[in-house]
């Protein structure tokens, strides 16, 4: 997959008839030891989801947030197997397809996944970890009843519920968005506007969200369809407190005579006032506000000695369940689910599907790069 992507890149920048004729020296950015652990994790995985959750395939993408150079990347758990099921249609019906590059090629819901980019767009609006918004039950839609039935789907109505099916009446942000709750997350989306969150979204490099008037207030629960490599370079940005660096497989490309091509160059841009990341950051590297979410699977949010931040994301009916987690020098997203978009069972959650696979990566990559802590944000009141 990471060949193919490179090959790709190439072919689009020089010419395909240039880079097979052209002799080209390539020098990429792929650490052999990540990905030798990454394939290992996928393989592992998916085969676990496959025996629990019905889940066919994953992917894995890991990147150096300083640098934005891409250093681990596995598309499906087996680019050489054969389709799933046996005489599936590839591109319909298939829930597994080795070839297709899921953390490149393929659009999916992030679910919560993308939740941190709406809080963030809300703390430089002025809103602090410590606001309070009400986890209640609550209508959007000013057409419809005020008090929702969600025994019944009333067309346009537009009342979201908790994934445990709880509200907790008064939180902070910081516990709305450590454990992933809902409600809340819908009335920071609502507060923030739907257009300054998809304008945070671009700034950050996303760029597959350009159908505003599709999502509406789901975008914040993972309404819109967004390539892996691109959210994942957004939870870079995270990393480096405001500093976007589009993800690249290349370090340099020489002719056949050696001339040089083209070389890596930081060209990291500050996208956003560093307070703001480190506001986020803060919130997903806390063990403590994120315990009430991951109680039995919480160890596997945790690399001892080093400090971690994660966001994991669960689609609707279970189709896409997501882990993305990073260091100041290290990130890396997860998704587990299949190809054709069937479900995975009811169980499959990101907690039990994407972060033991995430969990498995990180705990053995993240003690191979320097160590390095997140910087604390200034100290901001309600």
């Amino acid at each position: 997959h990471f060949v193919n992507h490179v090959q790709d890149y190439l072919a689009l920048k020089y010419g395909e008839g240039f880079v097979q004729t052209g002799h080209l020296k390539v020098i990429t950015t792929l650490d052999w030891e990540l990905q030798q652990i990454a394939e290992e994790a996928v393989k592992n995985g998916a085969e676990r989801n496959s025996r629990l959750y019905a889940g066919g395939n994953a992917a894995l993408l890991a990147m150096d947030p300083q640098t934005g150079q891409v250093l681990a990347m596995v598309g499906s758990k087996d680019y050489y197997g054969k389709p799933e099921p046996e005489g599936c249609t590839q591109g319909e019906t298939c829930r597994f397809e080795g070839n297709f590059n899921v953390a490149t090629q393929g659009l999916r819901q992030p679910g919560s996944a993308f939740k941190p980019f709406v809080y963030l767009t809300a703390f430089e609006k002025g809103f602090t970890p410590e606001t309070i918004v009400w986890d209640v039950p609550t209508e959007f839609n000013t057409g419809c009843p005020a008090y929702p039935n969600f025994s019944v789907r009333e067309g346009s109505c537009y009342h979201p519920q908790n994934f445990d099916g709880y509200f907790r009446g008064p939180v902070m942000l910081k516990e709305a968005l450590a454990q992933s709750i809902n409600v809340p997350a819908v009335k920071v989306l609502y507060l923030s506007g739907l257009n300054n969150a998809l304008a945070t979204a671009k700034r950050f490099g996303i760029t597959s969200l350009d159908a505003p008037e599709r999502y509406g207030l789901s975008l914040v629960l993972g309404g819109g369809e967004i390539r892996m490599i691109e959210l994942l370079g957004a939870y870079s940005l995270l990393a480096t407190e405001g500093t976007y660096r589009e993800p690249t497989p290349i370090l340099k490309v020489e002719d056949a005579e050696g001339k040089v091509l083209e070389e890596y160059k930081d060209e990291g841009e500050e996208v956003v006032n560093p307070q703001y990341p480190r506001l986020i950051n803060a919130i997903l590297v806390s063990g403590e506000l994120r315990a009430p979410l991951y109680k039995a699977s919480f160890a596997l949010t945790q690399v001892p000695g080093y400090e971690v931040a994660l966001k994991t994301g669960t689609t609707d009916n279970y189709v896409d369940a997501w882990a993305f987690g990073y260091t100041p020098n290290l990130a890396a997203g997860v998704w587990a689910g299949n190809n054709n978009q069937s479900a995975l069972t009811s169980q499959g959650s990101s907690l039990l599907a994407a972060l033991p696979l995430w969990h498995d990566f990180m705990s053995k990559a993240v003690p191979k790069r320097p160590y390095a802590a997140f910087n604390a944000p200034d100290p901001v009141s309600a």
